[in-house]
């Protein structure tokens, strides 16, 4: 079947009606671009020699078809690749009057061609797949055994320089390496001439197929690892080409080398840089010389059982170079496993500056403050002072202070440790991200609004993305957004680390007890006495705990939890009992004793509270409101009272709190205009979405930060006073504008004003 684009059409059809007679015309275009084809359309043509594959014609059939040119009158249509070609060639070629170009099909003549072959196939495929070479979309569509045998006929007739020169463009041999082939120049000039080439100089899919089918896999493979010897030789990339090869069981002292110099240029891709470590050791590379990064890299990929297996092996081998290196790998799986203890013990053996930050964190998360402190002092950094040893050492500065110091100084140093991490959070293995503390942090001191973009950021960097998710997760759940924080934990996956399936398993408690779900908080509580269990007491997982405690006691399962809370008070007064992490356990505590109607304990609970809140605004808000259970559970209701701390509670992010606390004590009182006042209040703090979300007139919703931005810009203030004031950057502030301008569909500056105002006046 023959399809000409309409110029060629044209050419030909004047060619035949003898309207360009005596016509002497080229077509000279590299194979499968349809030569053949309009010598066939031609046939017949009156007065007209046709010359098929001129190329291929010896001098004394050259000297021939020149002398017909000597007839005025004789026509001649002469067809050949642009190369090999003779000097005979040329001159035939030089006394020509005219030349056809053809070029590759466009889509709509490959539509066209494949509707007359009757094959339904796509287009954009065929396309992609030939790169719209005319012959080999006509071979596409004729089937796999059309294909493959005409690739046969011209492969068998490729030089052996040409068929080198194909299988290292197969291979992804780069320009540079291809010019180290040492090739004779005729060579690229006779692969362009096949067709098989596309625009760009790469091998067109179908090409690449065919060698794939074609070629020996040997012969392919001793090509690849010629190319892999002049890569390395020259210290270029090796990936693309070494990445085929893994399976196929070759072994060598070089192809072992290019797996491992692969697998670092596959750091971005931890399963691929884990499969190429594994390969090198396969290939002949001894275990203990890339085992730490073979360890890493499957650390990142979530498998820790077996990155701690590979970081031993390499820690307990006298001869192992990076023994202090696997040591903090091993210390990082560990962290991630709950074992926060003894992964500050491999931390401190490793005492490199980032092991010795990452101790300091493990050290003060296990209660040991003093040790801390101490380590603290030596965490000076070793090297050149990166972006990634700043936000290390500014982390251990922050959990530090999150003990020591005010809550508002931690939380600040530990979102400009995030931030400062950002542009760099896919180089190192992290025990656990500063993202995550300072969330952490701010949940336990009521700035879930400032936990939350922060966590955002840092689930669009893609590190440690379930751990940012879970914290997410809480912060909805504590907002009373069940559907939210259910969302945010279906998102988590179900692939997690020990320490990340206690968070989950605490947030599924909490949604289940606060939708008063009893057969499903009974059903989910297996779970959570074997995430008990499994994970020691930290003072990072004091949210799940405090969830199981408030469990165990609606479930009568206070018992078996004992322990667990004496070890989380014990590693408590150990760190001084700060108020920051304290007072969590003591509002979960007092909850617990409030279901299980224990009033001295929920006294005592309450009394630690009272101590607490001199630490800021949210501790002396919970402070007032452990004040009123109290109150409560003794049948003293001061409606005004109590209305007031749950809706202090509900303005700190303890969104379900301040409305079961309305709700129990409009229950408790007897007096019923109280009671009527209290149970619309425990509904309107149940019902709204609170602070987190302020409806517009539009209809556009403004997160809690994008309000506190929004009334901070109407005050006048500039983007780094207000940075400053909500502890973010300037650029972070004009982020917020540009979203919320884009949302509100602002022409200018002005008009963004004019509707922040608007909000603000209606939030109020």
């Amino acid at each position: 079947m023959i399809l000409l684009d309409e110029p060629t059409e044209r050419v030909c059809a004047a060619i035949k009606s003898g309207q360009l007679a005596p016509v002497r015309l080229a077509i000279v275009a590299p194979g499968g671009y349809g030569k053949t084809a309009v010598l066939d359309h031609l046939a017949g043509a009156p007065g007209v020699r046709l010359v098929d594959d001129a190329h291929l014609l010896t001098d004394a059939e050259l000297s021939e078809v020149a002398r017909q040119l000597d007839d005025e009158s004789a026509g001649l249509v002469i067809a050949a690749r642009p190369h090999p070609r003779p000097s005979a060639l040329n001159q035939v070629l030089g006394r020509l009057t005219g030349q056809l170009v053809l070029r590759p099909f466009d889509r709509l003549c490959t539509e066209t061609f494949l509707a007359r072959a009757g094959r339904p196939l796509a287009v954009d495929t065929v396309l992609a797949q030939t790169g719209g070479v005319p012959g080999f979309v006509r071979l596409l569509a004729g089937g796999d055994g059309e294909l493959v045998a005409a690739f046969r006929h011209e492969l068998d007739q490729a030089g052996e320089d040409s068929l080198c020169y194909l299988l290292a463009v197969e291979a992804g041999a780069d320009p540079d390496l291809l010019a180290a082939l040492n090739l004779p120049a005729s060579t690229v000039e006779a692969v362009r001439a096949t067709g098989y080439l596309g625009p760009d100089g790469r091998l067109l899919p179908v090409a690449a197929r065919a060698l794939r089918e074609l070629v020996p896999a040997d012969r392919r493979i001793a090509l690849r690892l010629r190319l892999i010897r002049r890569q390395l030789d020259r210290s270029g990339p090796v990936l693309s080409l070494v990445r085929p090869l893994i399976g196929t069981g070759v072994t060598g002292a070089d192809v072992a080398t290019a797996f491992e110099v692969a697998a670092g240029e596959a750091a971005g891709d931890p399963a691929l840089a884990a499969r190429l470590y594994e390969a090198a050791v396969r290939a002949g590379r001894p275990t203990a010389a890339v085992g730490t990064r073979w360890a890493e890299a499957v650390a990142r990929t979530g498998d820790f059982d077996t990155a701690l297996q590979l970081a031993d092996q390499v820690i307990a081998a006298d001869d192992a170079v990076d023994r202090a290196e696997g040591a903090q790998v091993a210390g990082a799986a560990l962290a991630h496993r709950g074992q926060l203890a003894r992964s500050a013990e491999l931390f401190q053996w490793s005492d490199t500056a980032a092991a010795r930050c990452f101790a300091v964190i493990g050290l003060t998360g296990s209660g040991r403050l003093a040790e801390a402190e101490k380590l603290l002092g030596k965490s000076a950094v070793d090297g050149p002072p990166t972006l990634l040893a700043g936000a290390v050492s500014s982390a251990a500065r922050g959990v530090l202070e999150s003990v020591t110091d005010q809550p508002t100084v931690a939380l600040s140093t530990l979102i400009r440790s995030a931030e400062m991490l950002e542009p760099v959070s896919d180089r190192v293995l992290l025990p656990d991200s500063p993202a995550a503390l300072g969330a952490l942090v701010a949940l336990h001191s009521g700035e879930a609004a400032i936990a939350e973009p922060l966590l955002e950021r840092a689930v669009s960097s893609g590190v440690l993305v379930p751990r940012h998710r879970l914290l997410l997760a809480w912060i909805a759940m504590l907002r009373g957004d069940e559907e939210g924080a259910t969302a945010q934990l279906r998102s988590a996956g179900e692939q997690l680390s020990p320490r990340d399936w206690l968070f989950a398993v605490g947030l599924r408690v909490g949604l289940a007890r606060r939708s008063s779900d009893l057969a499903g908080l009974r059903r989910i509580w297996i779970q959570a006495r074997e995430a008990v269990v499994r994970h020691p007491v930290d003072l990072f997982t004091f949210l799940p705990f405090g969830e199981f405690e408030v469990a165990a006691a609606r479930l009568g399962e206070r018992d078996r939890l004992a322990p667990h809370l004496r070890q989380a008070r014990e590693l408590l007064a150990g760190l001084g009992n700060p108020p920051l992490w304290a007072s969590a356990l003591h509002w979960s505590g007092l909850h617990a004793a409030v279901i299980a109607e224990q009033p001295e304990e929920a006294a005592a609970h309450a009394a630690a509270l009272s101590e607490a809140a001199s630490a800021g605004p949210y501790f002396a808000t919970i402070a007032r409101a452990a004040q009123c259970w109290l109150e409560v559970l003794g049948g003293e209701v001061d409606a005004v009272a109590v209305e007031t701390a749950a809706r202090d509670l509900h303005g700190v992010g303890l969104c379900w709190d301040g409305a079961r606390l309305a709700g129990q004590a409009a229950i408790r009182t007897s007096d019923r205009k109280a009671m009527v006042t209290l149970l619309d209040c425990a509904r309107v703090l149940q019902g709204r979405p609170g602070r987190e979300a302020v409806e517009h007139t539009g209809g556009v919703r403004l997160s809690e930060r994008e309000r506190q931005v929004a009334e901070l810009v109407v005050a006048g203030l500039t983007y780094k006073q207000i940075g400053d004031r909500l502890f973010i950057s300037a650029k972070t502030v004009e982020h917020h504008m540009a979203r919320m301008r884009q949302r509100l569909g602002a022409g200018s500056r002005g008009e963004l004003l004019a509707e922040l105002r608007e909000i603000v006046q209606v939030a109020s």
